[in-house]
């Protein structure tokens, strides 16, 4: 709902529009003027203005969950021990309920991705499997802790609850984990204010002890995306968690990505040995250069080196971080004739999915003609030297700072990247140089908006900045609008503008997701930590005034001007004032060298809004297990559509029986043993001194009927 203000200012605009004037920067009323904007720009906030962490969301409902959004199942205590038993395969079968936002499900599928990125863990839809996680929106956002064998287990992705790393932290509960703060160590890392929690919630600050929970010998993370937040739980203003070491207090609660620490022990417990996306990473640090090798058949080489005198002074790996130091590759053009080439190619991949991301950092200190082109040379049966195939030119690359580039590859067949730098025409000074290269079987991001200068922004008061103009893949204008106004958070918005394509397309727009990511630009894209949020056009939603929301923006949308002048109409904005705060946006690599990306993506949803149809199971496992009771903490599973149960277990004792009746354990096993070689050796004994007995009476017959035929032949004669 918007607020009065807003409603206020709608209105204002609305008037001054009918008189051909705009508001100005300064707020003077002016003819139309190319530098003219709004003041006020009209957007609605999905988060209300509030930035709510999970168990901020749960309280308001009124829930009181075992930590805060984590639902005990029946089988399942508070101290269970997480073991082989509660473990789900490598690929979990899920099935997205019809009661889920359209926005959460795109978001929930994008999760999907991170985790297939940066973990062996796969998520396919439900096939009828025996085990599957039903994902709906419930009441808050929750789910149970490990895979608890009741067929359809269920995990809540209810209102608000659809950014990604709240989606990733309840998928970690289901995989088996438990929050950070939880650990048995946790006293030595965080102090618990007790009279700043909330009456009656003191239990969600419990720890369990390493018998009841494992750490995987993995350090405390205070970045852990599994960490309470500093207002967990508080009944006032002042934090209930604070850090032993200060520098962590706006660091714990991060809900941005998966940390380091959490992808070690996530692969730790499932045994990852590779991530299922991710191809390769290189900075060129060390002298191998990643297996990439140079071209014989071109005229010049890619160089690795740490600065050169044109530019750049370091790489982009170490930029602003160690001067001096870092490595990547130089093609000197200023040493070659126009038309020369050097060629760079890596080593030999093997893909699985069909597409794949080539994302790279380039910086241009030579001609503005110079160009870099990407090929693939892929490889077949038919030719077992590969195919060289163009893939993308890149020309216009701007001269004296490091740019990204991403280019979508769809190769099938094991293959190599081919990166061809070309001398082009005029002065050169220098040459092109590259760093920072991942590859991945993900999908590209659509836009690139590239803020310079962006410590200068952030620094100005009363600051809201605008895009350049992007079009979707359907065809939809749209520009990013980021909101510095704020003391503390840095919002961003999405706003439809009028395009070239508008005739053609259908109103109000329907179900395109919007995905906003402000790129963390670690080197490595398996510990980037990068800022994400997504919105839906639903083309249902209205505004107070009874228009449709995402209606055409030439009907709905207020008068806005290009730098260049060129009038269009924006429609309002829908995102969030709580993206980011400034604190965690100077944290990780979020601005480098002075440079923020926020990467783009606008793709057509509306598939999801149809039915997930769920196979026919054989038997229903809820009514299997009803009647089938299993003793000893036994949990009751359906297999080949009979219930049976699977029995607890330790190191030297288990239960056994058809119920987990009966208890065994290694001494047990022991003295049956010893029993059984005595009894076996004993009747080994009897069956032998029977055979010699009876061997010998035998032989006694035979030699008393032979001594009585002797005589009687004596006799005869």
């Amino acid at each position: 709902m918007l607020n009065q203000n807003l409603v206020v200012t709608y209105l204002i605009q609305r008037t001054f529009l009918t008189l051909n004037l705009v508001i100005d920067k300064d707020c003077r009323l002016s003819k139309h003027n190319a530098q003219c904007v709004f003041l006020f720009p009209l957007v609605k906030d999905v988060d209300g203005g509030i930035d709510q962490d999970i168990f901020d969301i749960n309280e308001e409902l009124g829930l009181d969950l075992f930590e805060g959004d984590i639902r005990l199942d029946g089988a399942q205590d508070r101290n269970s021990i997480i073991g082989e038993k509660y473990r789900w395969p490598h690929t979990i079968p899920y099935v997205l309920e019809d009661s889920l936002e359209m926005n959460a499900k795109g978001v929930i599928l994008n999760a999907f991705e991170r985790y297939r990125l940066k973990t062996c863990i796969d998520f396919k839809p439900w096939t009828g499997e025996a085990n599957y996680i039903s994902v709906f929106k419930g009441s808050g956002c929750w789910s149970s802790v490990g895979n608890m064998h009741v067929g359809k287990q269920e995990l809540s992705i209810g209102v608000n609850c659809d950014r990604i790393a709240t989606v990733q932290h309840e998928f970690l509960h289901a995989l088996g984990f438990w929050h950070e703060q939880s650990r048995s160590d946790r006293d030595d890392y965080v102090m618990i204010m007790w009279d700043r929690i909330l009456s009656g919630r003191e239990h969600n600050f419990n720890t369990y002890d390493d018998q009841e929970s494992d750490s995987l010998n993995v350090p405390y993370d205070y970045t852990s995306v599994m960490h309470y937040s500093k207002t967990a739980f508080q009944n006032g203003t002042e934090p209930t968690i604070v850090t032993r070491i200060s520098d962590f207090m706006d660091v714990i609660g991060q809900r941005m990505d998966f940390s380091d620490y959490d992808l070690l022990k996530l692969n730790r417990l499932y045994n990852c040995s590779s991530s299922l996306s991710f191809l390769d990473s290189c900075n060129f640090e060390l002298e191998n250069v990643c297996g990439m090798i140079q071209s014989s058949g071109d005229s010049a080489d890619w160089q690795r080196t740490s600065q050169v005198p044109r530019g750049p002074e370091s790489d982009h790996s170490n930029m602003g971080q160690c001067k001096g130091s870092g490595f990547f590759m130089h093609f000197n053009s200023s040493s070659v004739s126009v038309g020369a080439t050097a060629v760079l190619e890596s080593r030999t991949f093997y893909p699985k999915r069909g597409f794949q991301c080539l994302q790279f950092y380039l910086y241009n200190s030579g001609s503005e003609n110079d160009q870099l082109n990407i090929y693939i040379r892929e490889y077949s049966a038919d030719n077992v030297n590969g195919t060289l195939m163009l893939v993308e030119e890149i020309k216009d690359i701007p001269i004296g700072s490091w740019q990204l580039y991403h280019v979508t590859l769809k190769v099938t067949n094991k293959f190599r990247v081919v990166f061809g730098g070309v001398r082009g025409t005029g002065a050169s000074l220098g040459g092109l140089s590259l760093d920072d290269i991942n590859l991945s079987e993900t999908q590209c991001p659509h836009h690139i908006w590239h803020i310079k200068n962006f410590t200068q922004i952030i620094g100005s008061s009363n600051e809201t900045i605008y895009s350049p103009p992007f079009y979707s893949s359907k065809g939809y204008a749209f520009q990013i609008q980021l909101n510095l106004n704020h003391s503390t958070n840095a919002g961003i918005y999405f706003h439809l503008i009028s395009g070239a394509n508008d005739d053609q397309l259908q109103w109000p727009c329907p179900w395109q997701q919007a995905t906003m990511t402000l790129l963390d630009q670690n080197p490595d894209i398996r510990q980037r930590m990068s800022n994400q949020r997504s919105i839906t056009t639903d083309p249902f939603m209205t505004t107070d005034n009874g228009n449709y929301f995402w209606d055409r923006p030439s009907k709905v949308g207020l008068v806005a001007f290009f730098p260049n002048g060129t009038e269009f109409r924006r429609g309002m904005g829908f995102g969030t004032a709580a993206f980011i705060t400034y604190k965690r946006l100077k944290s990780r690599d979020f601005i480098k060298g002075d440079d923020v990306y926020i990467l783009l993506t606008v793709e057509d949803i509306s598939h999801l809004n149809s039915t997930q149809i769920p196979p026919i199971p054989t038997s229903n496992i809820n009514d299997l297990c009803t009647n089938f009771k299993c003793e000893n903490d036994g949990i009751c599973v359906v297999r080949n559509g009979k219930a049976e149960c699977r029995c607890l277990s330790g190191e030297d004792w288990w239960f056994l029986g058809e119920r987990c009746e009966r208890r065994g354990s290694t001494q047990d096993t022991i003295v049956i043993a010893a029993s059984s070689t005595v009894a076996v050796f004993a009747l080994m004994l009897i069956v032998t001194l029977v055979s010699v007995y009876c061997t010998r009476k035998r032989y006694r017959r035979r030699t008393t009927s032979n001594t009585t035929d002797m005589t009687l032949e004596n006799h005869a004669f």
